[in-house]
C-alpha cells in the first residue's frame, strides 16, 4: 500500500497577495501601454454608463437628446469621481461608475403622481431629474457622515475573512442577470464575443509581439473591435430588417440614437437641469440605495486590493474611501446623472484579466471619460456599441471578481462546520432573497413591500434586492453570534488583524498614504 502524500506536496499555503500580476498598484507600465490600457478601461465603463440612462431617461419622458446629455454627464462625473478616489480616497485602482442599486428608488420617483400628471414629456423629464437630484444630494450625506466620521471603520471591526467572503463573491455573482441573460438578447453577437474574449485572454495570452503580451493585455479592445465590425456588417447587410423591434434594438449598431443626437462639444455643469427639488420621502428611499452602494463598494474595494497585489485596505482607509464616494454621490446629484455611483465591478475584473493593477492606468481612464464626455460626437461613437457585446464580457469579469471573494476562504478553517454553515447559508440567501424580490416585482409590478408608505417600500425593496447587502447582513450577524468567542482562529482573524490598522503592516504605508502630505488631515488610526 502506497504511503499517503506529505502535506507539503498537496497543500498551497495562503498568500497575502496574488502572484503573477505584472504591475501592482504603485508600479506602472510604459506610458504608451498605460494609455492604451486606460482607454480599454474607458471602453468597458461605457456599458453601464449607457445602459442606465437608456433605461431610465425614456421612463422620465426624455428623448434621444436628453439621453445623450445624461450619458455625457454620467461619464464626466465618473471621471471626476475616479480621479478623486484614486488620489484621495482608498487610492485603489477602481473606477467609480454608475450604480444599478439606485434604480428602485428612482423608478419610484418617476412614478410619483405629482410628476406623472405633467403632460409635456420634456417638462416631466426636467421635473423628474430635479427630484432625483434633490434625493441624491440629501442621501449622499449618509456615506459622507459614515465615511469621514470613521463610523464605517468602527463597523468594519465586526468583519472577518469568513464574513467577507459572501459579500465579495456576490459583488460578482449577484450581477448574473447582467451577464448572459443580456448577452442572449442578441445571441449572434453575444456568444461570439464571449468565445473570442476567452480565447484571446486565456488560450492565446502567451502570444507576444516584440515581447509584448498583446492578447492578454488587450483582449477586450481587440474582441470588441472585431465583434463590433461584425455587428455593423450584419446591420448593413439587412440581417435585422424584418426582425422584431426588441431584437433590432439589441443587435443593430444604428439603433442607439446617440451619434445623431450628440452635440459636438458640451461641457456638463452643476444644476444644468435646473434647481433640484427636495422631498423627504424620495430622499429616505434613496438612502437605502446609498447604503447598498456602500456595502457593494466595500466588497469591491477588497477585491480590487487583491487584484492590484495590495494589502486589504485598513479600516480608516476604507472609511476614507466611503467618504469620498459620498462626495461622488453628491456630485451625481449636483450635475444630474440620473443615478448614484459605486465601484465598477467590471473594471475591477479587468484588473485581473489584464494582470495590470496599476493606479496610473485607472487615472488615465478617468481622463478619457472626461475628454470624451465633452467631445460628444466622438464619445457617442464608442457609446453606440451594442450592449450584448459588453454583457458577454461581464460573464467573465463578474465571475473573476466573485472568485477573488472565494479566495479569502484560504485564510479560514473550512474544515469547521461553523464556517461551512455561515459561508453556505449567506451565499445561498444572498442569491435567493434578491431573486424572490425581482420575480415578485416582475409579476406584480411592485415589490413585496407594498404599504401606503412609499418611502418604507423603497427602503426595504432596495435593501433586499441587493445580493451583497443581504449576504453581509446574514454573514456578519452569524459570524459575530455563532460560537464567537472560541472561533477567532477559524474565522481567520490572526491573518486579518494586521491589516485592520494602518501601522499593522509595513506595506500599508506604501500603498495607501495620501499624496501632497494630506495625511495630517486624514490621520491613520
Amino acid at each position: 500500500m502506497a504511503a499517503p502524500p506529505k502535506p507539503e506536496e498537496i497543500s498551497h499555503p495562503p498568500m497575502d497577495q496574488l502572484q503573477g500580476l505584472e504591475y501592482c498598484i504603485d508600479s506602472n507600465p510604459a506610458w504608451g501601454e498605460a494609455i492604451a490600457l486606460g482607454f480599454q478601461h474607458y471602453i468597458l465603463a461605457l456599458g453601464t454608463a449607457v445602459m442606465i440612462p437608456s433605461f431610465l431617461v425614456p421612463l422620465m419622458g426624455g428623448d434621444d437628446g436628453d439621453k445623450v446629455r445624461v450619458v455625457q454627464t454620467l461619464l464626466f462625473v465618473e471621471g471626476i469621481n475616479t480621479l478623486l478616489q484614486t488620489l484621495f480616497g482608498t487610492r485603489l485602482p477602481t473606477v467609480i461608475g454608475g450604480s444599478w442599486a439606485f434604480v428602485v428608488p428612482i423608478i419610484s420617483i418617476i412614478h410619483d403622481s405629482s410628476l406623472t400628471r405633467i403632460a409635456n414629456p420634456h417638462d416631466r423629464f426636467l421635473s423628474t431629474m430635479r427630484a432625483i437630484q434633490g434625493a441624491l444630494i440629501v442621501a449622499s450625506s449618509v456615506q459622507i457622515i459614515l465615511g469621514y466620521s470613521q463610523l464605517w471603520a468602527i463597523c468594519s471591526r465586526f468583519f472577518s475573512p469568513v464574513g467577507m467572503v459572501p459579500v465579495i463573491a456576490l459583488a460578482g455573482f449577484g450581477l448574473f442577470d447582467r451577464g448572459f441573460p443580456e448577452a442572449g438578447q442578441c445571441v449572434e453577437i453575444g456568444v461570439p464575443m464571449f468565445i473570442l474574449f476567452v480565447i484571446f485572454s486565456q488560450y492565446l495570452k502567451n502570444f507576444q509581439f516584440r515581447q509584448w503580451p498583446v492578447m492578454e493585455r488587450f483582449a477586450l479592445i481587440i474582441t470588441i473591435t472585431v465583434i463590433w465590425a461584425y455587428a455593423h456588417l450584419l446591420t448593413a447587410s439587412g440581417a435585422y430588417r424584418h426582425r422584431p423591434d426588441a431584437t433590432q434594438n439589441h443587435c443593430r449598431t444604428d439603433k442607439a440614437g446617440l451619434i445623431s443626437a450628440a452635440p459636438w462639444i458640451k461641457i456638463p455643469y452643476p444644476l444644468q437641469w435646473g434647481a433640484p427639488t427636495f422631498d423627504a420621502g424620495h430622499a429616505f428611499g434613496m438612502m437605502a440605495a446609498v447604503l447598498v452602494s456602500l456595502i457593494e463598494s466595500t466588497g469591491a474595494y477588497k477585491a480590487a486590493s487583491r487584484l492590484a497585489s495590495a494589502t486589504p485596505p485598513p479600516a480608516h482607509v476604507l472609511s476614507r474611501g466611503i467618504g469620498w464616494q459620498g462626495i461622488g454621490i453628491l456630485f451625481s446629484g449636483l450635475f444630474g446623472t440620473a443615478t448614484g455611483c459605486t465601484v465598477s465591478i467590471e473594471n475591477v475584473g479587468l484588473l485581473g484579466s489584464t494582470r495590470v493593477g496599476s493606479r496610473r492606468v485607472i487615472q488615465i481612464s478617468a481622463g478619457f471619460m472626461i475628454f470624451f464626455s465633452i467631445l460628444g460626437k466622438f464619445g457617442a461613437l464608442f457609446a453606440s456599441i451594442p450592449f450584448p457585446i459588453f454583457a458577454a464580457v461581464y460573464c467573465v469579469l463578474f465571475g473573476l471578481v466573485a472568485s477573488v471573494g472565494l479566495s479569502f476562504l484560504q485564510f479560514t478553517n473550512m474544515n469547521s462546520m461553523r464556517n461551512l454553515f455561515i459561508a453556505g447559508v449567506s451565499l445561498f440567501l444572498g442569491l435567493s432573497i434578491p431573486e424572490y424580490f425581482r420575480e415578485y416585482t416582475t409579476a406584480a409590478f411592485h415589490g413585496p413591500s407594498h404599504t401606503k408608505a412609499g418611502w418604507f417600500n423603497d427602503f426595504l425593496n432596495t435593501i433586499f434586492s441587493s445580493s451583497p447587502t443581504v449576504a453581509m447582513m446574514v454573514a456578519v450577524f452569524l459570524d459575530n453570534t455563532l460560537d464567537y468567542k472560541d472561533s477567532a482562529k477559524d474565522r481567520g482573524m490572526p491573518w486579518w488583524v494586521k491589516f485592520r490598522t494602518f501601522k499593522g503592516d509595513s506595506r500599508n504605508e506604501e500603498f495607501y498614504t495620501l499624496p501632497f502630505n494630506l495625511n495630517r488631515f486624514f490621520p491613520p488610526s
